[in-house]
């Protein structure tokens, strides 16, 4: 998947786009899967509920805090120009992704609110799965033509080869489904210990964290945090509204009791994110520690409650 990531890149697909539309589906696979099984199996939604939050506050502050305490998070760095290129080029790009990522916090927090306020009730039922499907698909097709308007301002044509890549892609993504959907089902038969069905929905969000953590350490390590950073971010668009939608269209869910301590956590590490891109343009490294510290909190209440 990282080889036809690759060639997207290379090929003219900005990172930002990278990060927003294709490489959320192909890391973001697993959690559908088990809103799939969850929901076709009549098993119980709560968990797909807390896999999602397990998912995005691992994404938002385990992930891209080690990532930034490692390689270090900067959007604000031009880079150097390559040929034909003017010398201001590679900042006015970097401009663009800053912002670009600073909508795609903006959508998660609005994401994650639309779930806090349709789960008051205390379930989210078969209209309000709906909701959550229309915000999501709402904002792929706005990103699609956001795509292809920028192609046109270009004056560049789409090559033929995304589609192969593409469908490479989407081998290398079911083959987690495969992996995905096995796991689950062991975990599912395991009644006693810590590895075993009443941890499920912690377990199954840390097994679905995997294969974007790759990723992310790996874009990291090449020096592309805007790629991290909406990778990160659209991943977490494909749990809440995505996933949840899903599973309530097969039955009402009951919400955990710990959604209001996931959803503060959650929001409150979207609207650091936001002011960390917005004021200064990166992620010190020292802000990393913080961020891993929030996710350690963030276990202690977990299982606490």
């Amino acid at each position: 998947m990282i080889w036809r990531l690759e060639a997207l890149n290379a090929g003219g697909l900005e990172g930002t786009v990278l990060g927003t539309l294709v490489m959320p589906y192909c890391s973001g696979v697993g959690n559908l899967v088990f809103a799939f099984v969850i929901g076709a199996g009549q098993g119980p939604g709560k968990e797909v509920i807390l896999n999602c939050l397990v998912n995005n506050v691992t994404n938002l502050t385990l992930v891209i805090g080690l990532a930034a305490m490692i390689w270090g998070m900067n959007l604000s760095a031009p880079s150097r120009p390559g040929r034909g290129k003017k010398p201001g080029a590679g900042a006015q790009k970097h401009e663009l992704n800053r912002l670009t990522l600073l909508l795609t916090l903006t959508a998660a927090l609005f994401f994650t609110g639309a779930l806090w306020v349709l789960g008051g009730d205390g379930k989210i039922d078969f209209r309000d799965g709906l909701v959550l499907i229309g915000l999501f698909l709402f904002w792929q097709v706005f990103h699609v033509f956001e795509v292809l308007k920028g192609k046109v301002q270009q004056k560049k044509q789409l090559s033929w080869m995304i589609w192969i890549n593409l469908a490479v892609l989407g081998v290398g993504a079911y083959a987690i489904y495969l992996s995905t959907d096995w796991l689950v089902t062991w975990i599912s038969h395991l009644r006693t210990g810590f590895i075993s069905a009443r941890n499920l929905g912690w377990l199954s969000g840390w097994l679905t964290v995997l294969p974007n953590a790759l990723l992310a350490f790996y874009y990291a390590r090449r020096g592309n945090p805007e790629v991290v950073y909406t990778s990160q971010v659209g991943d977490g668009h494909i749990c809440i509204p995505l996933c949840v939608g899903i599973t309530a269209l097969y039955h009402p869910i009951k919400t955990p009791a710990f959604l209001q301590t996931g959803m503060i956590v959650l929001v409150a590490a979207a609207i650091f994110h936001f002011a960390m891109v917005a004021l200064f343009g990166r992620l010190p490294r020292a802000w990393g520690w913080l961020l891993c510290g929030a996710y350690l909190l963030f276990l202690w209440a977990g299982f606490g409650e």
